[in-house]
């Protein structure tokens, strides 16, 4: 299983804005259409 992950770098570490994590690219992609077009996620293995 994997996630996709997006790092706002103008947010401080902490900060409820710094990390957003999606389960599906669908998620990834309706997010970044409302809030950062020009972003880019990436997907990392989830470990069990």
């Amino acid at each position: 299983m994997t996630v996709l992950i997006y790092v706002n770098t103008s947010k401080q570490v902490g900060d409820s804005e710094h990390v957003k994590v999606f389960a599906n690219t669908d998620a990834t992609e309706a997010w970044f259409e409302e809030n950062d077009p020009e972003g880019v996620a990436f997907e990392y293995e989830v470990l069990e």
